[in-house]
């Protein structure tokens, strides 16, 4: 080891003295530690030498370069790309210049008792070679920074030479602290701070890295004007819902254009920066605030473990595998039906997420053959099920896919998790099956009826005959069956988001179905996260239920879309009222009557205790006649079913 280690400093070494700037930088230490031990003599002898002294001076400088040289060459001082230079770099100066000079203090002490020469200059020669050795490093980077020389010369690049766009920030906390000392130290930016504003009147005047605040929030207009901004960047996401809405409307007023920098719980890494600079979404609007998760709960059934996502193309499931991969799995698995969505989620993990072991199977979770391939190839030890047929209308036309692909197909995977030993098993719900109006959300409630039914407690050892499985199961398995129940997922492909916005780029209508029509709704990067902290929490048997605020309405929502894409709702874009369309409602609900709600220890999950469950014969002798139904395309008798198994379902006849 220690040879290996010796070898490996010799060509480090060698490569080291090969670059020119080593030697320049070299030369130059060795110029200003001479000049920090004969400053040390000038300052102790109020800058008048005794001549009794000179003749200490010069014998000592070879001394003192030869021992601090290489100390400074030890601590890494020449290995650094100093237009970089950080605290730590300048501790690290710190360190070389107090463990230099202990040695030379010990050796002239070990030869020559200090006898004739005084001490203080050695102190004085300390702190002259941090300030100078610092003070040049810190010159490099300001060198680079201010005046944009690159690779050594004085030379501008062309690309500082471009204009900046001059920016204004509203809010001056940590964030727009980030963007500042980014802007500064990044001269190809296209930005230049030149102000900020906050809603706090304390901190008019103050300045930030050399950027005033120069006025309260609400006279953005006339502050931009004044200090000739050309563009407005809201450096405060993810607080109040109304802050951000009064901010918008302030900017919008304005008349200058303005983006936003998201939240921290949008960034998968934790990580803001310039580059992360957008223009204003809906989300925004909804202030939730960033998820504060467990990841040490998290972490424990996730990190290390093969763990399968279906629907993995989709919005969530896509999602689900950008939060999966920060807790280092071992493997991820993403089984998809729809190829374009399954590429783009695999070639995302692939380049963006470099280390992650990913595998795309491409394929319907209706297929037991190939479950059977993927449970007995891969072995998960937790399952995200997020595979279903979502769209309501679609669906409420087409029952039997919803009984394929929602019932069946969910059954299928519950059971290739019992039979493979999955540790956990999560379902994701929706908010659509709670007092039904439409297939899709009986479809999903039966899902849970199935989940619960499969959990531990509940198992018998046998498998339903409703799909002719015939598979040998245990009597008595370990896995975790649980659910997640939430509402709609802002910009999923089901959203009226992505709808209203085409409408707008093509000058309108907006077409919205009843204007009392509300709904529940959460960012997708908030719902994965909840999701994976819900899964840490489930001993078996529990639906989950993420809390989604209040409920928005839906023209309110529109109207707010139209001004953040620029127009006027009142003269430039309509909105139009539709009609409900096939199987919704008014309003979503989260719970069931008589569901018993529970707080969990996160303030943003509860969870449902409900022993509500189907008997083991009656639910094998429905999922057997949903099956012949489906397999005949009979809509009505599928819907007649399905208020059967969930009698709180308002089924509609008259789309057969």
């Amino acid at each position: 080891m220690l040879a290996t280690g010796l070898q490996n400093q010799k060509i480090i070494f060698a490569l080291t003295i090969r670059r020119p700037n080593f030697w320049i930088i070299l030369v130059v230490d060795i110029f200003l530690l001479f000049c920090a031990h004969y400053f040390a003599y000038v300052i102790r002898f109020d800058f008048q030498s005794p001549t009794h002294y000179a003749h200490t001076f010069c014998p000592f400088v070879p001394l003192v370069l030869a021992l601090k040289i290489p100390v400074f060459y030890l601590a890494d001082l020449y290995r650094g790309m100093w237009r970089y230079t950080s605290f730590d770099d300048v501790v690290h100066i710190l360190y070389a210049s107090i463990v230099s000079t202990a040695l030379i203090v010990a050796v002239i002490f070990f030869y020559s008792r200090f006898e004739g020469l005084p001490r203080s200059v050695f102190l004085l020669d300390f702190i002259l070679t941090f300030l100078f050795i610092s003070s040049f490093r810190a010159g490099i980077r300001l060198a680079y920074q201010k005046f944009g020389f690159v690779h050594g010369e004085h030379a501008i690049s062309q690309d500082f030479k471009k204009e900046k766009k001059r920016i204004i920030l509203v809010g001056a906390g940590d964030e727009a602290e980030k963007i500042i000392r980014e802007t500064e130290a990044n001269q190809s930016l296209p930005y230049k701070v030149v102000g900020l504003l906050d809603d706090d009147p304390a901190l008019v005047g103050y300045k930030l890295h050399g950027k005033s605040v120069v006025g309260l929030v609400r006279d953005v207009a006339v502050h931009a004007r004044r200090i000739h901004a050309q563009e407005i960047l809201i450096t405060t996401a993810g607080k109040d819902t109304q802050q951000i809405r009064r901010v918008v409307k302030l900017c919008q007023a304005s008349g200058l254009p303005y983006k936003i920098l998201p939240g921290f719980g949008e960034l998968v890494h934790g990580r803001l920066s310039v580059r992360n600079i957008r223009d204003v979404d809906y989300k925004d609007l909804l202030g939730r605030d960033v998820v504060q998760l467990e990841h040490a709960q998290i972490g424990a059934y996730l990190t290390g473990k093969c763990i399968l996502v279906t629907g993995a193309g989709g919005s969530i499931g896509s999602e689900l595998c950008r939060q999966i991969v920060r807790y280092a799995p071992g493997k991820l698995v993403l089984l998809d039906a729809g190829e374009e969505n399954l590429y783009k989620a695999q070639m995302e993990l692939r380049h963006e997420h470099e280390g992650i072991h990913a595998e795309a199977v491409l394929g319907k979770v209706q297929d037991r053959r190939l479950l059977e391939y993927v449970f007995a190839s891969y072995q998960p030890q937790v399952v995200f099920h997020a595979a279903a047929y979502k769209h309501v209308p679609l669906v409420e036309r087409n029952p039997w896919q919803a009984v394929y692909n929602n019932i069946f197909g969910s059954q299928l995977v519950m059971e290739a998790a019992i039979l493979y030993g999955v540790e956990r098993f999560v379902l994701v719900s929706t908010d659509k099956a709670v007092r039904p109006a439409n297939v899709m959300g009986a479809s999903k409630r039966v899902t849970e009826l199935l989940m619960q039914a499969y959990c531990s407690a509940n198992w018998d050892g046998t498998l339903t005959k409703g799909w002719n499985i015939q598979i040998q199961a245990p009597n008595s398995h370990n896995t975790r069956f649980m659910g997640v129940r939430f509402g709609n997922v802002l910009g999923s492909s089901g959203s009226v988001i992505p709808l209203f916005k085409r409408q707008i780029e093509r000058g309108g209508p907006v077409t919205v179905t009843h204007p009392e029509v509300t709904r529940y709704f959460m960012s997708v990067d908030e719902a994965a996260q909840l999701i994976l902290q819900a899964g840490s929490m489930g001993e078996g048997g529990e639906i989950f239920i993420l809390k989604m605020g209040q409920p928005i309405k839906i023209a309110e929502m529109a109207r707010e879309l139209i001004l953040l894409c620029g127009k006027d709702p009142d003269s430039e874009i309509a909105i139009s009222y539709i009609g409900l369309r096939e199987g919704e409602k008014l309003y979503e609900e989260l719970i069931t009557e008589g569901e018993g709600i529970v707080d969990t220890g996160h303030d943003k999950i509860m969870v449902l205790k409900s022993d509500t469950r189907l008997p083991g014969p009656l639910l094998d002798n429905q999922l057997e006649r949903l099956a012949h139904l489906a397999a005949h395309h009979d809509s009505r008798g599928v819907k007649s079913v399905l208020h059967e198994m969930v009698p709180e379902y308002k089924a509609d006849y008259s789309i057969c």
